[in-house]
This record gives C-alpha cells, structure tokens and sequence, in this order.
C-alpha cells in the first residue's frame, strides 16, 4: 500500500532513506540529546547506522516506509521519519521513530514533516486513524505530537523494554479522519 514516494512542501521534503543519505544522516545524529529518548543510538558509527538501515531500516511498502528528512532548499538530511505498523483492514498507520539533528529541533521541520505525512495517510491512503506513540516523560516528544493536532489517548504501562534493562510506559495519542479536517487546519496556519 505505501510505495517509494516523496512528500514534499516549500521547505522540507521527504524522500525514502537509502543508502547515499547515510553519511549525512550519521552527521545528523551526533547531536547527544537526539537520542535521549530513542530505543538505540544507531549514529553511534558509521557501521552501526549502515547495519542499521540494512537490517531495520528496509521496509516492505506493505508495512513500512522509512524517509529521510531533508531541507527543501539545500538538501541537508536533518533526521529521519517513517510510516509504519500499516493496518490496511483497520484503515490505521502509525508515524514514528522520528529523529531530528539538534540544531533543526523546534523549527519548521517537524511541522512541515507532519503535515505532509498526515495529509497524505487521511487524503491519499484514506486512512481513518494515525497514531503516534512516545516515552511518558517526553515532554518535547508529547508537546510536539499535540502541536500536530493528536489528542493524548494514555499510557500503555511497560510497554517497551529499554536497552537498559528498563521498561518504557508509552504515550499514546492518535488523530482520527473525524479530527483531521480541524487538525489540518491548525497545522497550516503554522507552516
């Protein structure tokens, strides 16, 4: 259902991650409070990002579609985004493991991002409820997803084992079709 598509506004596009935007990618990711709250640091090397997206990063366009976040007009990589856990029965997509490089935090990027990824999951691919899910006690994560118009559903408690033996209670917010009119409406007042 989701092919190699590229999402783009004035200012940012979203192109499929391959394989030529790693070097730039692992730049991106060498900011430390970038990963903060992300399950692994997969910037931590060249030849751990480079396992990374052969092994996590490949997607099945039935499941999956990872991109990379660039400036519109420079090119730059920034981060990254993706669709995933694709629910074609339900009409439901989740937006996730997002990442963006430090200096491009709390700017235009992550607004631009989210727009066109929601415009295109409710009025391309019809579908009627995106979800986004984050640690509880990400602040910056839980503002920015009620920014884009998600409303904050609750937590799933020990929902996620962290690398460091911890569990992670997530949480969960979604726009449904009902929301997005009214969601879209904010967000391009703000882009």
């Amino acid at each position: 259902m989701l092919t190699s598509l590229e999402l783009t506004s004035d200012k940012i596009k979203l192109v499929p991650l391959n394989e030529s935007h790693l070097p730039s990618l692992y730049e991106a990711g060498q900011g430390p409070s970038v990963w903060t709250w992300l399950f692994g640091n997969y910037c931590k090397s060249p030849e751990i990002l480079k396992t990374w997206f052969q092994t996590t990063a490949q997607f099945d366009p039935n499941e999956q579609l990872v991109f990379a976040t660039t400036i519109a007009q420079t090119g730059e990589v920034v981060g990254t985004t993706r669709f995933f856990r694709l629910d074609p029965a339900n009409r439901s997509v989740e937006i996730g493991h997002t990442f963006i490089t430090d200096k491009w935090q709390r700017s235009f990027v992550n607004t631009h991002a989210k727009y066109l990824m929601l415009t295109h999951a409710f009025e391309t691919l019809k579908m009627v409820r995106v979800e986004f899910r984050t640690h509880e006690h990400n602040s910056k994560s839980r503002n920015a997803i009620a920014r884009v118009g998600a409303t904050f559903e609750g937590l799933a408690r020990k929902d996620r084992l962290l690398p460091n033996g911890e569990y992670r209670n997530t949480a969960k917010f979604a726009i449904i079709d009902d929301d997005w009119p009214l969601a879209k409406q904010k967000l391009e007042l703000s882009l």
